[in-house]
């Protein structure tokens, strides 16, 4: 039953107490109080289907409501306060809206809602392109950004098309021509046993003419890479990205239930980061690559346009280094030979936290298997290295100022020497291994022997883990950098010199948040590198609370999501991308919530301070 607000100021109430609302001014908040009304939403009751739910902001005033995929299954529940509708959240695989019990709403025209936004322009904060005028999705924009929270299932689109393996090779043409779909699995005795696909048909057939009564599984790929159907989109993106792949098997535990193509994720060949990593893989040459790589900076100017998180953005620019990394290596090994002896090629810095923006210099490091003797092998890998190291720079990825690079003697060692002078740092925590600790301990296995990382890895956490002066030290290091708010908790902006007036969004931003998370990783000996995810491990292992963990997290987001709008207004103004934004580019809203940020980070550096002081716990 639909009811109209006559109690104004218990609506104004609401308003003014809601965690959106409450940012418009007064006399805006008058006008929506004698607009909105109430829906009284009966038990199991169908609010609203796909083609409304872009047309409507919801408020969840109470009770609860679900939001259901195109299969009738649950992907969220709603509770009182949340907002829905209008792309919120980026849901783009939301079917529809139920009631979850009898449930009580507000529902707001877009009309209204875009009026909302231009008289406070702050709400583009929470509601993102909610407030937008609708456009028509242009060459610039990456459909991967609506990935982060849809799941893979949402965009199968048939059963799985399979065959045996012992069927020929002119059977699976047949097979495929027939359904229309660019691949087949094998399966065997109800387990996958292959993947062909129609450029397997002409590399692997057509080119060589190898008789197609051959049986298929003899064009087949065998080691397949799957992902699970309740796995976000963009992790599938990742996987294609990284791994130069275009078909991807989806299961539901040990079920086969389809298959997800590059296609499905994105139709954009010109910046989407699968199709940009395909092209890198296929070049032969430094200048090819130098060439690919250029788009970069378009790539990132399409994730700033289309406002996408500073977590997913990291992520998809650093799938991009990945690829040319890779790539080189690899060229490397056509002009050097295989490798004499097992290596891991290892990114660090935020290339190993896949946090890259646009702008980065290089950090990495070779470890090699400990029967790697430098008489016999040392020029192998010191011309690898150097090949790679010059390539990257060539690339775009400039030189690491201190030269923390795998071209380094000092950072291309075996195993065991790596963890000789790990254990050296955390033995002897002087200024220069504090440093060092923090580049090298976020690492990250790009290509070749992962094993031989994970070993380093392992004694590292099991001398870090309740070590309470290495950890005292580190506290020290990390409380160095402060967020940058003056005496009254206002934003203190640089005084002097080339950036004076702005803040370095990074520095004093983002590092500060990159260092205790680290820390926390250390004292748990937790072995995840991407800030966010370290953030959620130590709330789990009850290093933080869940609450303040959250914050730490939503600060992190915010503060990048500024940097990488900074970076993308100089990227497309054909300015070389920084870190240091002048708060006039920010409206009122923006400075409030930034200056909040750098509360929230000041506020957890206290605590941490307080936690590891005198390297007690």
């Amino acid at each position: 039953m639909e009811q109209e607000l006559n109690n104004k100021p218990s609506l104004d109430s609401m308003l003014a107490q809601h965690r959106v609302f409450r940012h418009l001014p007064a006399h805006v908040r008058s006008m929506l109080s004698r607009t909105a009304a109430l829906q009284d939403i009966p038990a199991d009751t169908r609010i609203a289907d796909a083609d409304d739910l872009p047309n409507h902001l919801f408020w969840v005033v109470a009770g609860e409501v679900a939001l259901l995929d195109d299969h009738g299954e649950l992907l969220l529940l709603l509770g009182p306060d949340e907002l829905f509708g209008m792309g919120i959240g980026g849901l783009a695989g939301v079917g529809a809206a139920c009631a979850r019990g009898e449930a009580v709403l507000i529902r707001i025209d877009a009309t209204t809602v875009r009026e909302l936004v231009q008289e406070s322009p702050g709400l583009a904060f929470f509601l993102g392109s909610a407030g937008q005028p609708p456009t028509t999705v242009g060459a610039e924009r990456d459909p991967a950004l609506n990935l982060m929270t849809t799941q893979v299932r949402s965009l199968v689109k048939h059963e799985p098309i399979t065959m045996a393996p012992e069927r020929s090779i002119r059977e699976a043409a047949e097979l495929m021509s027939q359904r229309g779909v660019s691949s087949v699995l094998l399966v065997r005795d109800g387990q996958l046993a292959g993947l062909v696909t129609d450029r397997d048909l002409r590399n692997r057939v057509l080119a060589t003419g190898l008789d197609s009564a051959r049986p298929v599984d003899d064009i087949a790929t065998h080691a397949l890479m799957t992902i699970d159907q309740h796995s976000p989109a963009f992790d599938a993106l990742l996987l294609m990205a990284r791994h130069n792949i275009h078909h991807v098997p989806v299961v539901d535990g040990q079920r086969l239930t389809g298959m997800i193509t590059a296609t499905d994720l994105s139709q954009q060949n010109s910046t989407s980061a699968v199709h940009l990593a395909g092209e890198i893989r296929k070049q032969n040459s430094v200048e090819g690559l130098q060439t690919a790589a250029a788009k970069v900076a378009r790539l990132q100017q399409s994730l700033g346009g289309a406002h996408a998180s500073a977590y997913s953005t990291g992520h998809i620019i650093t799938a991009i280094t990945d690829a040319v990394t890779i790539r080189l290596i690899q060229l490397a090994q056509a002009q050097l030979g295989p490798a004499p002896v097992d290596f891991v090629w290892v990114a660090a810095g935020s290339q190993a936290r896949n946090e890259q923006t646009a702008r980065s210099d290089q950090d990495n490091g070779l470890v090699l298997a400990d029967d790697y003797d430098e008489a016999a092998h040392g020029e192998y890998f010191k011309a690898l290295a150097r090949f790679v190291c010059d390539g990257l720079n060539t690339c775009g990825y400039v030189y690491c100022p201190g030269e923390m690079m795998a071209m380094t003697d000092t950072w291309r060692l075996p195993r065991k020497r790596w963890i000789e002078r790990f254990t050296d740092w955390t033995s002897h925590p002087d200024p220069t291994a504090l440093m060092l600790t923090c580049v090298f301990f976020d690492m990250r296995a790009v290509h070749g022997n992962a094993s031989l990382l994970d070993d380093v890895r392992h004694q590292v956490h099991q001398q870090t883990r309740g070590n309470t002066i290495f950890l005292a030290h580190m506290a020290g290091n990390a409380l160095l950098r402060e967020p940058p708010l003056g005496l009254f908790k206002g934003i203190a902006t640089i005084r002097s010199g080339e950036h004076k007036g702005t803040v370095d969004l990074k520095h004093h931003g983002v590092v500060p948040i990159i260092d205790m998370a680290r820390i926390y990783a250390l004292a748990s000996g937790d072995a995840e590198v991407n800030t966010h995810d370290r953030l959620r491990a130590a709330a789990a292992n009850g290093l933080l609370n869940e609450n303040n963990a959250r914050d730490l997290q939503d600060a992190l987001e915010f503060i990048g999501f500024l940097r990488l709008q900074h970076q993308t207004r100089q990227l497309a103004a054909g300015q070389p991308p920084d870190n240091h934004l002048h708060p006039s580019e920010l409206s009122n809203f923006e400075q409030t919530q930034l200056k909040d940020a750098f509360q929230v980070v000041q506020t957890m550096q206290k605590g941490l301070a307080h936690r590891y002081q005198a390297g007690r716990f």
